[in-house]
C-alpha cells in the first residue's frame, strides 16, 4: 500500500511539472505578442511623427507671396538666384541685392560701366518682357535658372495674364511689385519681404523716406516761390517732358513744369515741339537732358534769345550710373531731386549734394565715389 501511494505521488508530480512546462511557452508568446504590438505603435507613431515634422519643414522651405496684381505665387523661402524682366527691374534689383542676380535685362552703356564691376558687366542679358526695347529671351532666362523672375514698374492692361502665361510655359515664378513715381520706399518693402531680406528693405525705405524729408524741408522753406522750368530732351532739343506725364512727376515736387500740351507723352522722349513754342515759354531754368544739345546752346542764336540762356541758368543733367532724373524713370530720381533742390534754391536749401551723392552710389551703385568722380558727374550740373 505505501509502495503504490508513493508512486502515485512521483506521477501527480510529475504532472505538475510537465503542466508548469507547458504553460511557460505561452506566457512568453502573450509577452511576445503584447511587444511586438508596442513597437509596432511606437513606429506608427514615430514614422506619423517624422511625417509631420517632414511636412512643417517643406512649408518652412516655401512661402505664399501676393504680389501687386493679386496674384498668389508660391515661392522658395530663400531666394538666391533672380532675374529681372527689365531695365526697371534691374535698377532696383541691382541696388537692393546685386549678389542674387542672375542676369540682366539690358547692357549696362559705356559711361555706367565705370561704376559697375566686371562681374556685373559681363551677365548674360535677358531681354525685357515690355518696353519695346527687344524681347524677353526664354532661352537665356532658362539657362539662367533663377528661382523667381521679378517684375517692377507700372502695373499694365493684362500683365497678370502675361505672367501667369510665362509662368506656366517656363515653370519659374514670375511675380510684378508695383512703382510709382518717387513711392520707391514701399517698393524696397516688398522686396524685402519677397527675398526674405526684411532688414533690409526697412535700411532702404528709411534712407529714401530721409531724403524725402530733406527734400520737403526745402520746398517748405520755399513756399510759392517756385522756379519756372523746362526739360529739354532729344538730339535736335525740340522735344519737351510735358507737365502731367509720366517722366514729368519728378518737377512737381521742387518747381512748376511750365511745358504745357494737350497730351502728354509717358514716352522717355516726350512730346515733340517747335523752337517757336519753346521760346515762348521763357522759364527761369532750362534743363537738358544728357548727349543732347546744352553744348551748343549757348551759342547758338535761338536758343540765345531765351532769357534762361542769356543769363547762365540752364544746366546739364547728371548721367551716371543713370540720367538723373529718371529714362528709365527709378530711385535716381531721388539724386535728381536733391540736385535741383539745391540747384533752384541755393539759400533755402541745407542739402550736401557731394556727401549726400557719395552716400547714394555707396548704397545703391556699390561703389565708393571719389571728389574727382563727383566733379565729373556734375560739371555742367551746378553754377560755378
Amino acid at each position: 500500500m505505501m509502495k503504490r501511494c508513493k508512486v502515485f505521488g512521483a506521477i501527480f508530480l510529475a504532472s505538475l511539472l510537465l503542466l508548469g512546462g507547458c504553460a511557460k511557452p505561452a506566457e512568453e508568446t502573450r509577452m511576445q505578442e503584447t511587444t511586438a504590438a508596442g513597437t509596432a505603435m511606437m513606429e506608427t507613431a514615430a514614422s506619423e511623427e517624422t511625417t509631420a515634422a517632414g511636412a512643417e519643414a517643406a512649408e518652412e522651405e516655401i512661402f505664399t507671396f501676393t504680389d501687386s496684381l493679386g496674384r498668389e505665387v508660391v515661392l522658395p523661402r530663400a531666394i538666391d538666384r533672380v532675374a529681372v524682366s527689365g531695365p526697371l527691374a534691374q535698377i532696383y534689383l541691382y541696388a537692393f541685392a546685386p549678389e542674387k542676380l542672375v542676369g540682366i535685362a539690358r547692357e549696362w552703356d559705356e559711361d555706367a560701366k565705370r561704376y559697375i564691376p566686371e562681374d556685373f558687366r559681363s551677365m548674360p542679358v535677358l531681354g525685357q518682357l515690355y518696353g519695346g526695347k527687344g524681347e524677353l529671351n526664354k532661352e537665356e532666362l532658362l539657362l539662367a535658372d533663377p528661382q523667381v523672375v521679378i517684375d517692377i514698374g507700372e502695373p499694365k492692361e493684362g500683365m497678370a495674364q502675361d505672367l501667369d502665361d510665362l509662368q506656366e510655359q517656363t515653370g519659374i515664378p514670375f511675380v510684378h511689385i508695383e512703382a510709382h513715381a518717387m513711392q520707391d520706399s514701399e517698393t524696397f518693402t516688398h522686396l524685402g519681404t519677397l527675398l526674405s531680406e526684411e532688414a533690409r528693405g526697412k535700411e532702404f525705405t528709411a534712407y529714401l523716406t530721409e531724403l524725402m524729408g530733406k527734400v520737403r524741408s526745402t520746398m517748405d522753406a520755399v513756399g510759392d516761390n517756385r522756379k519756372r522750368l523746362i526739360y529739354i530732351v532729344g538730339d535736335e532739343g525740340k522735344n519737351i517732358i510735358a507737365a502731367g506725364s509720366y517722366h514729368g512727376q519728378v518737377f512737381d515736387y521742387v518747381g512748376e513744369n511750365i511745358a504745357l500740351v494737350d497730351e502728354p507723352s509717358s514716352k522717355g522722349s516726350g512730346n515733340e515741339v517747335d523752337m517757336e513754342y519753346i521760346l515762348g515759354l521763357d522759364p527761369d531754368i532750362i534743363l537738358f537732358a544728357p548727349f543732347g544739345v546744352y553744348g551748343t546752346a549757348g551759342e547758338e542764336a535761338a536758343w540765345k534769345q531765351m532769357r534762361a540762356i542769356q543769363e547762365g541758368e540752364y544746366f546739364e543733367a547728371p548721367h551716371a550710373v543713370y540720367n538723373w532724373l529718371g529714362f528709365p524713370p527709378s530711385v535716381q530720381r531721388y539724386l535728381g531731386l536733391l540736385w535741383m533742390s539745391e540747384l533752384f534754391y541755393p539759400e533755402e536749401s541745407d542739402i550736401d549734394l557731394k556727401e549726400e551723392t557719395k552716400t547714394f552710389y555707396d548704397m545703391f551703385y556699390h561703389v565708393s565715389l571719389s571728389d574727382e568722380q563727383y566733379e565729373e558727374i556734375v560739371k555742367n550740373s551746378l553754377r560755378r
